[in-house]
């Protein structure tokens, strides 16, 4: 199974149109950095976890989407912890766990043509000052999809690197993950082109 890929399902959230999933997304990426106080964080990411099992999703599914970013979380984490104190380190990785899990159950509970049409309908207002809203809702469709999609990517890469005795070390697990992450992109790209999307 692939991270963030759709899933059917007749849950609420399944029900949901895609335009309600994607502002709901952005208000809680936008109110997590809002909120100062971690515990208050701490309850959005609870609110969050417990959506998935509302939404038809087992507790597999949900470690299966936290797994990947857990050493990105160890790192922020300690490098907070170091600066200024363990409470600094709570806020800053229950923001982007929240942020993570909420994007990926909406990838989970939302079919990327509804999330295309939707994204269109919201750029249609920019299309006289030159916005092409077809290639504006793909490019944020995607980079939806891909978030969890590097995330599976990069534990891929430490899980390697560690069986190598190099997961201790920053720079064997950032330049894997650049150069996948590139291929990735110019293998969309390639995909984009032969089928002349413009």
């Amino acid at each position: 199974m692939i991270a963030g890929l759709y899933i059917d399902g007749t849950s609420p959230l399944h029900r949901a149109t895609a335009g309600v999933k994607i502002l709901a997304m952005i208000a809680l990426g936008t109110g997590v950095f809002l909120i100062p106080d971690w515990p208050v964080v701490t309850a959005v990411l609870a609110t969050v976890i417990l959506l998935y099992p509302l939404s038809g999703f087992g507790v597999t599914l949900v470690w299966y989407q936290i797994k990947p970013i857990l050493w990105l979380l160890v790192i922020f984490f300690a490098v907070q912890l170091w600066i200024h104190d363990w409470q600094a380190g709570l806020l800053v990785i229950t923001r982007i766990a929240a942020i993570v899990m909420f994007a990926s159950l909406v990838t989970l509970t939302t079919k990327t043509s509804d999330m295309l049409v939707s994204l269109e309908r919201a750029m249609i207002p920019l299309k006289p000052i030159g916005v092409n809203p077809e290639k504006v809702s793909l490019a944020i469709s995607m980079v939806l999809r891909f978030i969890p999609v590097i995330a599976t990517v990069a534990s891929e890469i430490r899980d390697a690197q560690r069986a190598r005795g190099l997961d201790k070390s920053i720079l064997a697990m950032i330049v894997p993950l650049i150069i996948r992450t590139l291929k990735m992109a110019d293998d969309v790209a390639d995909a984009i082109d032969a089928r002349s999307f413009d």
